[in-house]
């Protein structure tokens, strides 16, 4: 058993650190755009057509991942006849797929709800979707096979590459055409979504080169198998759905609702941009999320010392969200450059967003009571529930107030799946988690966060502001290790953290 979670543990911070130094290698690409591109609506476009990618990948693969892993782990059945019948079944219905988007491109192109997109861009990312979702399942065998170092070199490749062409086509070659003029005419920056879409496009053909060994199998196709893999993974598609949806709708609906179709565009690049500074904290839940998870699965859900290590992990992880909440907010006025100045006025939805992606890490949290419990339909359940307060939100608020409706229904959202996750927990699986201390110090950190808006408004020069906002840092980070980390066990130092 100890070599069984040795191995897991070794698997697991494999596939997280190369997601989330994939995450943020990637994160890196949209200050470099907001700097390149040649307007706001141009990001603007990216992220919708990113956000329809993300919804479209969700739907091509129909669950057939995890279907693969259920399956393939079955004693009665052959994984490698499990692992063919998937990639014939995702192979047949992504080629469907290319070929209604190439028959019916200019009424699809359409459907987006903006003159910005046009149609050969929706090609590109077609092309793009299909060979992600074919990959998706070699990928997916690759864990199955436990190859968790060839999984994450083929992944930081992509990135590496995807940004690699990015920077030939917006750093080198700009520099190039002003030096060969003669040689570059076919270069020019209002060409800019084009370049990042062939960038991806040629990044993801050469990760499919790299995964053709994957592909050199015995062909067997079992139709009754496929029945029964598709009764399975079918109910996981309204999940993921639900999901991705919760994450990436209001990128696709803006257009939509959006009243001033001309500028709608402009307002979604702005959002956009603003909105990669708090995805921040998206990264740090991540990080946690691969070590909790295997975590809570690696130990026995009856015993009550790990119900009292359970409420202290997610005590820690607030304390520590809050305090990334707190450093980005007050160097605010120095992170904003990672993004041009023509963004800067959506910088208001920052906080809202970084508050709301610490809410969906509470909930993520929280969520251990039905996955202990083998009751993971209350997962689809809430992330339903999210899905109609993002869309209620979003329709009702986007015509008056634009993009700041997007933030706040985003946080709402995540603020609703979590306080239902925490009673519904309560009742199923009681945790007894420390909301005293976590509430004072969620207080401490708001007070902190309004002093620190009071002194943009009184201190209009810049250093003498940081400087207030380090120490409110500094009092919040000393709270937490005089209350709260176990530093006051240290030999010599431990001395200036005890417990009064």
């Amino acid at each position: 058993m100890a070599g069984e979670i040795k191995t897991l543990a070794k698997e697991t911070a494999i596939y997280g650190i190369s997601s989330i130094v994939g995450k943020f290698l990637n994160w890196l690409l949209t200050p470099l755009w907001s700097y390149v591109l040649v307007s706001q609506a141009q990001m603007g476009v990216l992220s919708n057509l990113y956000g329809w990618t993300a919804l479209m990948i969700v739907i091509l693969t129909y669950g057939m991942e995890t279907g693969l892993f259920r399956f393939a782990n079955k004693n009665e059945e052959n994984p490698r006849t499990v692992y063919s019948t998937t990639l014939i079944s995702i192979g047949s219905t992504t080629v469907i797929f290319l070929l209604l988007v190439i028959l019916f491109l200019k009424p699809i192109t359409g459907v987006t709800g903006s003159p910005d997109i046009k149609p050969h861009y929706v090609l590109i990312m077609a092309v793009i979707l299909s060979m992600d979702a074919f990959c998706s399942i070699p990928f997916a065998w690759l864990r199955y096979q436990k190859r968790p170092l060839r999984f994450a070199f083929i992944k930081i490749l992509f990135i590496v590459l995807n940004i690699t062409f990015n920077l030939f086509f917006f750093v080198l070659c700009p520099w190039l055409a002003k030096k060969y003029p003669d040689s570059f005419t076919w270069f020019t920056l209002e060409n800019g979504v084009d370049y990042v879409l062939i960038s991806n496009l040629l990044a993801t053909f050469i990760q499919s080169i790299f995964l053709i060994p994957q592909l050199r199998i015995k062909y067997t196709f079992d139709k009754t198998l496929l029945k029964r893999m598709l009764r399975y993974s079918l109910p996981l598609l309204v999940l993921g759905v639900a999901g991705i949806l919760n994450q990436t709708i209001d990128k696709i609906i803006f257009p939509w609702l959006y009243p001033d179709k001309a500028n709608a565009m402009i307002q979604l690049g702005i959002y956009s941009a603003c909105f990669k500074i708090g995805v921040i904290m998206v990264m740090f839940t991540q990080a946690f999320r691969y070590a909790f998870e295997p975590f809570i699965f690696a130990k026995s859900k009856d015993s009550a010392s790990n119900r009292v290590a359970y409420a202290d992990a997610t005590k820690y992880f607030i304390l520590f969200g809050l305090l990334i909440f707190l450093g980005v907010m007050g160097y605010l006025d120095v992170v904003k450059y990672l993004i041009k100045s023509t963004y800067h006025e959506g910088l208001i939805v920052v906080p809202i967003v970084m508050m709301g992606e610490l809410f969906f890490g509470i909930y993520f949290n929280l969520s251990l009571w039905y996955k202990l419990t083998d009751q993971t339909k209350w997962g689809a359940y809430l992330s339903l529930i999210g899905l109609v307060v993002t869309l209620a939100i979003n329709f009702a608020f986007i015509p008056r107030y634009g993009y700041l409706a997007c933030a706040w229904a985003s946080f709402f959202a995540n603020l609703v799946m979590m306080v239902l996750s925490y009673f519904l927990g309560q009742k199923n699986y009681s945790i007894d988690y420390d909301l005293k201390t976590i509430g004072g110090f969620f207080a401490l950190a708001l007070t902190l966060f309004a002093v620190m808006g009071l002194s943009r408004h009184v201190m209009p020069t810049l250093w003498p502001r940081l400087f207030i906002n380090t120490l409110l840092i500094v009092v919040y980070l000393w709270m937490v290790i005089k209350k709260e980390l176990p530093l006051r066990e240290v030999p010599v130092i431990g001395k200036y953290f005890q417990k009064k």
